[in-house]
């Protein structure tokens, strides 16, 4: 794993996205050389074809990534693979009938984009799967041990079997519990030091769920001193699953920790930028902004923008701006209720507006008057922020940075309809609080247009 954006990254995906950019450039340029021929270099040096190509290149790998061809590594028939590729190269032509209308010097030859595409439709499919059963296993992976079987350590083994990509496999477990349903028990923890011995392991990670007069302190004090990484649970799961778990979380934890955030500095600059990102955003989106605007006034009766108190920064309230996406009046009988995936009270126009995030355009007018940010935790309504502080612990320190209009919880966890949503929503929350960057807001912002051109839902 490799930590960029503040964000553990797994060296196999970095790979796959280095070998995969080369070898789109190579069939590219295998097109090209067949039909220049001799023109090849004039064409790559002096006219501009080494960028020219790499338009599609970008182009074309984009796509993929829109398609999670770098997150889900879980397809296994070539026939999808081909039709990921075709729609790649699709889309890349489309791209260079742009280009071509408002650049026309930048734009690819066409035989070479079509051909060279062709070719990486034949190879591709072929690749990823090679990719998947035989080149993971090849980069290796960090042989794991986990010293006690709590509910973190089990989360983190089973993750770690469902995705391969993240270059860590499970030993088993050293733990007194005899049976750990489907996870594999190697023996107690008074032989830790022998299964060691045996396994070699590249990484312990520690969770016990009672360790007084048990944790073996001398062995893993001299195993950390040769050299293994070591580290407790809630710590890896940080890694792992990119949130905080709450779950066991001492307050402790978190008043030593050298790394918890929000720093002062941080806050400072992403005022910043968030005010001028706002600012041109309202430039720019001001023509779509009003065709939104003009499709909510003529498909359902009521204002254009809705209006609600939210809770802010330092847990000061303040009033929302939204594209109206309900209908009028909708918690008249039912009082405050949480947004459900397919809510009844939406209108028409309202569930499009919801799945591409166009309704929270006007937050931008938020952000300039700096009770929002682009990036934070989404803020809640009084009712709900009260609820949550009584049942969630930590609920109330969400609050120590500005909301957003998106965020890290809203580009890696489902619509929030239930209590059990809110604690994963505010483990992610508490994750990015603690990692709040210009580099973390950059990579959900990145994300986010991910998510508002496939329309998916998100709060």
């Amino acid at each position: 794993m490799i930590r960029l954006f503040r964000v553990s990254i797994p060296t196999s995906v970095l790979v796959l996205i280095l070998v995969e950019f080369v070898l789109i450039y190579a069939c590219l340029l295998a097109a090209a050389w067949y039909f220049l021929a001799d023109e090849l270099e004039i064409f790559l040096l002096y006219d501009r074809g080494i960028e020219r190509l790499g338009i599609v290149v970008v182009t074309m790998m984009l796509t993929f990534y829109f398609q999670d061809g770098y997150n889900d590594f879980s397809v296994r028939q070539k026939l999808v693979l081909l039709q990921n590729c075709v729609f790649a190269l699709g889309v890349s032509i489309l791209i260079q009938a742009m280009v071509a209308y408002l650049f026309p010097g930048w734009i690819a030859p066409r035989w070479t984009l079509f051909f060279g595409g062709l070719l990486l439709c034949l190879i591709f499919p072929f690749w990823r799967l090679a990719y998947q059963r035989f080149f993971l296993s090849a980069l290796g992976a960090q042989s794991v041990l986990f010293l006690g079987a709590n509910s973190l350590a089990k989360d983190i083994a089973v993750r770690l079997s469902d995705r391969p990509e993240l270059g860590m496999h499970s030993l088993g477990f050293v733990a007194d519990e005899p049976d750990l349903a489907d996870l594999t028990v190697l023996g107690p923890v008074a032989e830790f030091g022998r299964i060691v011995h045996e396994k070699r392991p590249d990484f312990i990670i520690v969770g016990m769920t009672e360790r007084r007069q048990k944790l073996p302190l001398e062995e893993l004090l001299r195993l950390r001193f040769a050299g293994i990484r070591i580290e407790e649970a809630a710590t890896a799961f940080q890694t792992v699953f990119s949130r905080v778990p709450i779950r066991g979380l001492r307050h402790s934890q978190l008043i030593f920790s050298s790394e918890l955030g929000p720093l002062p500095r941080n806050l400072r600059i992403q005022t910043v930028y968030s005010t001028i990102l706002a600012a041109l955003g309202l430039i720019l989106l001001a023509p779509l902004m009003l065709l939104v605007a003009i499709a909510v006034l003529v498909t359902s009766r009521g204002p254009v923008l809705f209006r609600q108190t939210r809770v802010g920064y330092g847990g000061k309230p303040f009033t929302i701006y939204k594209f109206r996406s309900m209908k009028i009046n909708a918690e008249a009988d039912t009082g405050a209720v949480w947004a459900s995936r397919n809510d009844p009270r939406v209108t028409v126009i309202g569930g499009y507006l919801r799945r591409t995030r166009l309704d929270e355009l006007p937050q931008l007018f938020n952000v300039l008057q700096r009770e929002m940010s682009i990036v934070g935790p989404r803020p809640e309504r009084p009712e709900f922020v009260k609820t949550l502080s009584e049942l969630i612990p930590f609920y109330a320190h969400r609050h120590s940075v500005k909301p957003g209009i998106t965020g890290w919880a809203q580009i890696n966890y489902k619509y929030g309809e239930s209590i059990e949503d809110a604690i994963v929503k505010l483990e992610y929350e508490l994750y990015y609080i603690k990692n709040l960057s210009p580099g973390l807001d950059l990579y959900v912002m990145f994300h986010t247009l991910k998510a508002m051109l496939v329309s998916q839902s998100g709060h």
